[in-house]
């Protein structure tokens, strides 16, 4: 972690001049620090992470820091070795004419399941992963080692509300496939240049508002005597079928 700065004026100074790798960390629900969140978007290489207030303070410990504190990178190591990134600046960075290929990870709770997502998104070069910041486990040592160093290379975006995501994508030229047994099978899914797979958790599958949001759903066809896949397992093998066709 490098230097950390609290209060929100001092952080607004920061912000203008924060380098790249960058984290601005915000206590969780704090409307008030709208700003300073769309002031580290617009910088386009500072990321912003969710907290609670009981997360936020252990950071600056004794310190009153009023729901923000920006960390101006340096030296990482951990659950800090993440290549942080938000929806919006993700698609701001864009060309035109570029396809892309995002995960939308919805309920996954198992830091073994997201560490194998983000190797294998690594491995079929996904252009981002996208987790929510509830009901969802977050990235932490455990994930970074399963990920086997692919966390730092995969670029991950923590965000409140999967459904607006998803339009946002869209907006952007995008196509949202779904992970659903009642799909078509994944080897004749026709995928668009610009595409987003949605993956649930094992038990529930993804939630009922999101896939109302998915234009196709896909399934992975299967012969065995268990009727599922483990999600990490079934990330993979839609983005080789992604990649394939």
């Amino acid at each position: 972690m490098g230097e950390k700065v609290y209060g929100h004026h001092a952080i607004e100074e920061a912000l203008k001049k924060a380098p790249a790798g960058s984290t601005l960390y915000l206590m969780r629900g704090a409307q008030s620090l709208a700003g300073l969140e769309r002031q580290a978007m617009l910088t386009g290489k500072v990321a912003v992470r969710k907290l609670s207030k009981n997360e936020l303070e252990k950071m600056l410990p004794g310190r009153d820091v009023r729901g923000a504190i920006l960390d101006l990178g340096g030296p990482r190591t951990g659950a800090s070795r993440l290549k942080e990134t938000t929806v919006q600046q993700f698609i701001n960075g864009l060309a035109e004419d570029e396809g892309a290929l995002v995960i939308i990870l919805d309920g996954i709770t198992d830091p073994h399941n997201l560490g194998a997502i983000l190797r294998s998104a690594d491995q079929f070069s996904a252009s981002l992963v996208v987790i929510p910041e509830r009901r969802s486990v977050q990235a932490n040592e455990t994930v970074v080692k399963v990920s086997s160093g692919a966390a730092q290379y995969v670029p991950l975006a923590v965000v409140t509300n999967l459904s607006r995501v998803i339009d946002e994508l869209k907006d952007a030229g995008f196509w949202v496939y779904g992970a659903d047994m009642d799909g078509e099978d994944s080897y004749k899914v026709r995928w668009s240049p610009r595409t987003a797979i949605v993956l649930g958790s094992e038990g529930s599958g993804i939630s009922p508002l999101v896939k109302r949001k998915c234009d196709i759903m896909a399934r992975i066809p299967m012969s065995g005597h268990i009727d599922s896949l483990n999600v990490s397992v079934a990330a993979g093998i839609l983005m080789y079928e992604f990649r394939r066709g």
